[in-house]
């Protein structure tokens, strides 16, 4: 059965202040109508005919149209769909758009089976993110089995990475690690288990010391050569730090036993953000599928470093530390779900 159109009108966007209170989840007090009206046109155009949740989701390590690629990025337009419809509702309180949203939840609550590959599942914080806006009001037969899925999910990931806690290399200290404290770390906030939020932040701190360098730099940026691995490593901590500010901490200046803070790594990035320091990317990898992408043409994979590419992760920086807000707004424009949902912070507090 197809999902019935939303149902918002221009007309009630301009019809006054927004309906619903600020959520404990987005700490902006409201969104401006304009953003509204691009999440709800955005998700207009990603709604299929039913939700595309699949039990897997794979295409870390596989180039274009090899083996379950294409469906996976079918199904992750659902990723994208899911937090839109959620901060849309967040002002609307449109009940079509919550019916809609608890369809997709639920769907995927029901068929995804986790893989805890945390590159093929790192785009799954939009899902948390849907939870936590609109548990109190979703159909309590989907909020609970959202509940029980981001629990086994968060309580895997800590059973390998404690698991893992001596090997000290690989996949273990690099990017795939830092994605991993993200979605164990928005799941336990999104959850509210203190628990499982104090082993997120003994990880996230861990993460901190095997991962960065006194400067700054990461041993992603050691192995790959390569400034776009630094964002994809410094981005999903700095999505934790959000979640943990939620919590009243501060992540971003939290020091690590070898005296390192996330912080560190975005000052360490920014003379190339900034255009002051050019980088010609992945000239000396050590990772050979980094050749295999730039011998098939994948974009990013050859030629120099885009800083425009650092735009999001800079946004994700202004929430929390307001010295970062110039050059985010240099390297772009304001991505929907900050805008919609994140406050930015202002420059004295």
């Amino acid at each position: 059965m197809r999902l019935p159109l939303l149902a918002l009108s221009l007309a009630l966007l301009s019809a006054g202040p927004a309906l619903a209170a600020p959520s404990a989840w987005c700490s902006a007090p409201s969104a401006p109508d304009p953003v509204i009206q691009s999440l709800l046109t955005d998700a207009g155009k990603r709604l299929p005919g039913s939700p595309r949740a699949i039990p897997r989701i794979h295409t870390e390590g596989t180039l274009p149209h090899q083996g379950i690629w294409d469906a996976s990025m079918e199904a992750k337009k659902d990723h994208a769909l899911m937090q839109e419809l959620a901060m849309a509702w967040r002002v609307t309180h449109d009940k079509v758009t919550l019916a809609q949203l608890a369809a997709v939840l639920d769907a995927w609550a029901t068929v995804y089976q986790p893989s805890f590959n945390p590159i093929d599942e790192t785009g799954f914080d939009t899902l948390i993110d849907a939870y936590a806006i609109t548990r109190a009001e979703l159909p309590s037969a989907t909020r609970d089995k959202v509940a029980a899925m981001l629990r086994g999910w968060s309580e895997g990931y800590l059973r390998e990475m404690r698991r893992s806690a001596g090997v000290g290399k690989g996949t273990w200290v690099n990017n795939w690690q830092s994605h991993r404290i993200k979605l164990m770390t928005l799941a336990a906030v999104a959850l509210d288990d203190a628990e499982l939020f104090d082993a997120a932040r003994f990880q996230f701190l861990r993460q901190l010391n095997q991962n960065l360098r006194p400067d700054g730099h990461s041993l992603d940026f050691e192995e790959r050569d390569a400034l776009h691995y630094t964002v994809y490593d410094l981005e999903p901590l700095l999505r934790a730090a959000m979640a943990a500010r939620l919590r009243g901490e501060d992540w971003l200046h939290l020091k690590a036993d070898n005296g390192v803070t996330l912080a560190a790594g975005l000052d360490w990035l920014l003379p190339y953000a900034r255009g002051e320091q050019p980088h010609e990317e992945y000239v000396h990898t050590k990772v050979k599928f980094d050749l295999q992408r730039r011998d098939a043409g994948v974009h990013g994979f050859s030629g120099p470093w885009e800083p425009k590419s650092a735009s999001r992760l800079y946004w994700q920086a202004a929430t929390l530390d307001a010295r970062y807000l110039p050059v985010a707004q240099a390297l772009g424009q304001e991505p929907l779900w900050i805008a919609a949902c994140w406050q930015l912070k202002p420059s004295a507090e």
